[in-house]
């Protein structure tokens, strides 16, 4: 696939790859590696190119199977100094807030009951989940939480609401300790069709369409895929949960952030574990370099890829373009909020 594989490349070489001689011919051209991916893998009009020299941020679909995956590559100039960055993602509950994310809250490192104790499944979900059998689910439920809900849950009590709201929670906290403890292995089984989809075999095979970790980045690759039996000398991580307002339905998602800080570059890698809807799995990369020749600042390069159901057959190919669309839009809020939180 011709996707972003020198997106880690380009950004390594940015420091170096310009010598321009006044502020003025600064902010008329892209270093030459980025131009060079620009014009050959994202392909922007001339228009997008005036706006990304401008500070303004970028935004475009790559290539991908478009029954399975959508990819987006996105990049934007920051005037901020590229901790402000790392510190505000250490504070993900307030920098993940407002508009789409309705709540946003981190795991402490040994997870208990409270860290979730803000979930609560919407009403929609909730009598699904009383009706729905497996492999006919619009939640995205493994065996056992289908069986623990039509099994345990008294769906005639008029506190069915809450003990449901109970169950959703314990469910939340097993599920990543199981990650925690057993990396990838422990991760889902969806349920919600007629064949098991497994979030495990799903990831691995997005990850094997990134060549950008394969061949410039080894051991972020092994880290994602191998965790907690894989280490990453000198990262960080941490694990955190949202309820978010995604297409037409609020949906419950649980993430994994890796950040590794170095002197030419910062990467950060946001792995998708759980999606109560739409998802299988997803990853972002996120590279932040700094460009000395252009002033305080770094460019703030987004790689995304998904996998989703519902976009094959018929019906997916009637809501394709609609899928697309939103994950271009949301990345494009993503950079212009990023940038915006950054520099002010």
């Amino acid at each position: 696939m011709k996707s972003a594989w020198m997106l880690v490349g380009l950004a390594l070489a940015l420091m170096v790859s310009s010598r321009p001689t006044s502020p003025q011919t600064i902010a008329a051209k892209l270093p030459s590696k980025l131009e060079d991916y620009l014009a050959t893998v994202v392909l922007p009009t001339q228009a997008e190119r005036e706006s990304l020299l401008a500070g303004r941020p970028i935004v475009k679909l790559l290539d991908a199977d478009p029954g399975l995956e959508v990819a987006v590559f996105g990049a934007v100039w920051i005037s901020a100094p590229i901790h402000r960055y790392v510190e505000a993602m250490q504070d993900i509950e307030n920098f993940e807030r407002g508009k789409g994310f309705r709540t946003t809250k981190r795991i402490r490192t040994m997870p208990k009951l409270e860290d979730f104790s803000a979930m609560h499944i919407a009403p929609e979900d909730l009598e699904d989940i009383r009706t729905c059998r497996i492999g006919n689910c619009q939640v995205k439920l493994s065996e056992e939480a289908l069986r623990r809900f039509q099994t345990e849950i008294d769906w005639r009590a008029p506190n069915r609401h809450a003990a449901a709201d109970a169950m959703i929670r314990q469910l939340a906290l097993d599920y990543v300790n199981g990650y925690l403890e057993g990396g990838d292995e422990r991760l889902a089984v969806y349920r919600d069709n007629s064949r098991p989809t497994f979030v495990a075999q799903e990831f691995r095979l997005m990850v094997d369409q990134m060549p950008e970790l394969t061949a410039l980045m080894p051991s972020l690759r092994s880290y994602l895929l191998d965790y907690p039996k894989a280490q990453l000398p000198g990262a960080t991580s941490f694990l955190y949960w949202q309820d978010v307002q995604f297409g037409l339905k609020p949906t419950f998602r649980i993430n994994h952030v890796t950040i590794r800080e170095g002197p030419d570059e910062t990467v950060v890698a946001s792995k998708m574990l759980y999606a109560s809807h739409y998802f299988w799995t997803a990853l972002e990369l996120r590279v932040l370099v700094p460009d000395a020749p252009r002033g305080r600042g770094f460019w703030f390069l987004t790689l995304s890829r998904s996998r989703s159901d519902g976009l094959s057959g018929f019906r997916g190919r009637l809501i394709r373009s609609q899928v697309r669309d939103g994950a271009r839009k949301g990345a494009l809020a993503g950079l212009t909020g990023t940038k915006t939180n950054l520099e002010h």
